[in-house]
This record gives C-alpha cells, structure tokens and sequence, in this order.
C-alpha cells in the first residue's frame, strides 16, 4: 500500500534551515504530483507547496515563497523540502502528500501522507 515518512524535522532558530525528506512507497511517484501541507499549533492545515507529476506546476503558498523549496527523486522514490529563513510562523507539522492536480487551496484531501514530521522555530 501507499506509505510516505517524513523526516528531517527539529528544532531550529529563526532563520535558520532545515531539509525535510519523504520516503515514498507503494506506488510510482511520477504519476503522482506530490507536495507539502502543515499542520500548526492550533490544528489549522495549510498548504505550503504543490508540484504536479510532470513538474510543469509547482505553486508555493505566498508565506514560504522565496524561503522553501520543492524537489523529488523519482528514481528514489524521494521528496525533499528545503526550507531556508525560518521563521517562528512556520513551527507545525510537515507533512507530504500526494496529489491528483494542484489546483485548490486543500489539494491534498483525497490523496494519501504520512504521519508528519515536527518543526519548531524558536529562540
């Protein structure tokens, strides 16, 4: 069946860095588009990034771009997000998901994640 786990997670200080990673299995990740949504403090869920299976979307919600970035390995089954300057704002769980399309604001309802990986921002 489906499985993506997610890590990479921690505890970091704003604008610092980390690199999130997704093992994905159970499928063939190039079908897919595949991206990132979190989960914050309070339960509320957003998506961070959306990349359609032939690369040819890729939207970035407006508090992360310029900041995070998206990439895949299909060969390794892999999905990575760079998140660079990071701020407080951006403490949830990180959790990658697959996709039909990109194309609404909740993309990932439908598909399929893991069980989230932690990320604090904080002084």
């Amino acid at each position: 069946q489906v499985q993506l786990v997610e890590s990479g997670g921690g505890l970091v200080q704003p604008g610092g860095s980390l690199r999130l990673s997704c093992a994905a299995s159970g499928f063939t990740l190039d079908y897919y588009a595949i991206g990132w949504f979190r989960q914050g403090p309070g339960g509320e869920r957003e998506g961070v990034v959306c990349s359609s299976s032939d690369n040819g979307l890729t939207e970035y919600a407006d508090s992360v771009k310029g900041r995070f970035t998206i990439s895949r390995d299909n060969a390794k089954k892999m999905v990575y997000l760079q998140m660079n300057s990071l701020k407080p704002e951006d403490t949830a769980v990180y959790y990658c998901a697959t996709a039909l399309i990109c194309d609404y604001p909740t993309w990932w309802q439908g598909g399929y994640w893991g069980q989230g990986t932690q990320v604090i921002v904080s002084s």
